[in-house]
Parts: structure tokens; sequence; C-alpha cells
């Protein structure tokens, strides 16, 4: 083999492997920084986890837009998840834990006052890529004029100095909160983002997942039964 090949085969490695690691993070997710607190419920990695009964190769292709009239269930909304999986399973229909939170701008957030509102409560980092690349979805939900659009909460250990500037240079338009001080359960035990919690009108946790959820899965997560 030539110089010229040998040079051309070593860079085709380089890009091929350049493009594994990056879906690859992608994919995964990050691991959150130590807390000192660790989770039982890891997840086994996006789109994984459904029914008990599912069948290892099982097809997982479900439209999470329904025909005019029906309704999907929250498990066919489950099973067609790519990049995201469930987590916190034991949580599932339990009232979730009210709390309150301080925005960047100063504004305060208790859950129980957003009853009777969809919220989707997550937990992210600047640094970490899944979470950016999510920044697009919540910026799409969150701009709707949709009367029923859910509140939306994202939640960083990171100083409120350094998200104020994030959300500045991203044109971020949903409420970035600093939080170091220890939450209840179950959100103290995420280890793993972007995690996120979507509890419903009548302040239950109606699922918990972790990975990248595109703005129409969310849609259907809230209007599935």
């Amino acid at each position: 083999m030539t110089e010229q090949g040998k040079q051309t085969g070593r860079l085709m490695r380089a890009v091929i492997c350049a493009i594994v690691l990056a879906a690859l993070v992608i994919w995964a997710g990050c691991k959150r920084q130590p807390s000192g607190q660790a989770t039982t419920e890891r997840p086994g990695g996006p789109g994984r986890s459904g029914p008990a009964n599912e069948s290892p190769g099982e097809s997982r292709d479900v439209d999470v837009e329904p025909p005019a009239g029906s309704q999907v269930s929250l498990n066919d909304v489950i099973k067609a998840a790519r990049t995201w999986d469930t987590s916190f399973i034991s949580w599932f229909g339990k009232p979730a834990p009210d709390f309150t939170l301080t925005d960047t701008t100063g504004k305060e957030h208790t859950l129980n006052d957003y009853a009777g509102k969809d919220v989707v409560l997550m937990f992210w980092a600047t640094w970490c890529p899944t979470c950016r690349a999510e920044i697009p979805h919540l910026n799409e939900l969150q701009n709707t004029d949709a009367e029923d659009k859910p509140v939306i909460l994202a939640v960083s250990r990171e100083s409120v100095g350094l998200l104020t500037q994030f959300v500045t240079r991203e044109k971020i338009s949903f409420p970035l909160i600093s939080k170091t001080a220890t939450m209840p359960m179950p959100y103290s035990l995420v280890q793993y983002i972007p995690s996120t919690f979507f509890i419903d009108r009548q302040g239950k946790i109606k699922l918990a997942v972790t990975g990248m959820v595109p703005v129409d899965e969310i849609k259907a997560i809230f209007r599935a039964r």
C-alpha cells in the first residue's frame, strides 16, 4: 500500500471514531457531578426501558401522534422512545414532593403554585452535550402560544452567574435555576443528566426519564392516558 493510501486509511478511521464517540455522548447522557447520594434506579440506556413483558428485539415503532379522536397510552410512548429511558419507576403515580426554587432572575417557583398545570422539572448542566442538545426543544415548547403548555423548570448545580451568562448567550426562554442545597427525594437521587420529571396537573409524577426528550414526545407524555 502506498504512503498516501495509508494516510487516507488512518484519516478515515479517525473520522469514524469521532462520529461514533459523538453519537455515544448524545445517546447516553452525562454523569452528574457527585452529590454523595446514589440511586438504585440507574437507567439501562435511552430507549431501553418499558413494560416488564417486553421481549428483547421487540419492535418499538409506535406513533406518538395518534390519529384524530384516538389517544396513545403512556406505555406506547415509552416503547417508542429512542433517546431517553425511564427512571425512578417506583415513583410513578405518586404525589410529587413540593419544592421552592429561585431562578436566575430572582423569581420563586413553588410546585404547589402550579397546581392544575403540567410541569417539566429537568436536571441538567451547561457542560453536558446532551443537555445542550435539548435546549431547542424546550425553547420551542416554552415559546408556543398554547394555553395548556407545561411549566418548564431547569435545575443545575452551577452558579447563578454562570447560568445568567448562559441564558443570554444561548437565548434560553425558560427559567434556569441554580440549586446547591438538597431537594427532597426523589429529586435528590438524580445522578445522570439530563433527568426529567413530568408532573401532571394533579401534582403527581407521571413519568421520570433520563436522556433527551424531543418536544413532540414531551407533549405526548402529558397527553397519554
